[in-house]
């Protein structure tokens, strides 16, 4: 990822609705996050360009102009087009009000695709806000002023369920991806899963390949290596502790791995992290 912009925030005044994180991205060809699960509600908006988003089995192709919702704990993946990788805002968002507001625009389960006419005002917003940086009485207060300028921008011009949708109901695909997300910590192995299914080990495989264009096995290393960046993003854990939890006995092993996957050391992703990140 380049020209990347985070503010993530730690103080909570509001209960209702509040900020969590929000950023800006222009993403590099084929860069991706997931699969894994989040704790907040994100929603994306893309500037321009074009990528692909899945939550559960379905996938939607999207471009400059539209947008995508990720709710708290559930399965998703996106990518960046390999040719015309997209650009987006996105805040990250919770409160005990959040899925209500939400659900006024029409957004929620089964719909988390959206199109809106007025992306300059959303990504001046989002710019807004990471301007807005030092944490101060007043940036505490207009900062949640930007989250429901936010929502209203969307209110007035969003239109629900646009976007190419490529469905997926097969039931072997869901059963392995549930048992994957509920065992990650454990050391999983590929004929665990497929026993659980209820089908061999090589329907599985060609099922994954078919259907998710992995293996098992590649789908397991990036839900574990996914998770494991959120821990160093969001926890002071230890590697050891990271790797413990998300399925790795052998925190050497671990880190090779996500070397591999991620291009630097769990340890330097969490430094380039901090450093990244301006902390409110």
């Amino acid at each position: 990822m380049e020209d990347a912009h985070v503010l993530q925030l730690k103080n909570r005044k509001f209960s209702d609705l509040y900020l969590c994180f929000c950023g800006y991205a222009q993403c590099l060809p084929l860069h991706s996050f997931g699969p894994a699960v989040r704790p907040n509600y994100i929603l994306h908006y893309i500037i321009k360009g074009k990528g692909r988003f899945t939550v559960g089995n379905e996938e939607y192709r999207l471009r400059g102009g539209q947008g995508f919702l990720i709710e708290p704990e559930v399965l998703t993946f996106y990518e960046a087009d390999k040719e015309d990788p997209w650009t987006y805002v996105w805040i990250g968002f919770s409160g005990e009000r959040a899925g209500e507001h939400l659900r006024d625009l029409g957004l929620g389960s089964g719909h988390p695709v959206y199109q809106c006419s007025s992306g300059e005002k959303l990504e001046k917003i989002v710019q807004t806000m990471l301007e807005n940086k030092n944490y101060t009485v007043a940036n505490e207060y207009l900062l949640e002023g930007l989250l429901y300028q936010f929502f209203s921008v969307l209110a007035e011009n969003i239109e629900i369920g646009e976007g190419r949708r490529e469905k997926d109901d097969n039931l072997y695909i869901r059963k392995a991806v549930e048992y994957i997300q509920n065992h990650y910590s454990y050391p999983v192995q590929v004929g665990e899963i497929a026993d659980y299914v209820g089908i061999n080990r090589s329907y599985l495989c060609t099922l994954f390949k078919e259907h998710l264009h992995l293996s098992p096995k590649e789908y397991l290393t990036s839900f574990r290596i996914t998770r494991a960046a959120q821990l160093l993003e969001i926890t002071e854990l230890s590697i050891e502790s990271v790797a413990m939890s998300c399925g790795y006995q052998d925190a050497l092993g671990f880190s090779k791995i996500f070397k591999a996957r991620m291009g630097v050391t769990p340890s330097a992703y969490r430094k380039k992290n901090e450093e990244r990140q301006l902390t409110f």
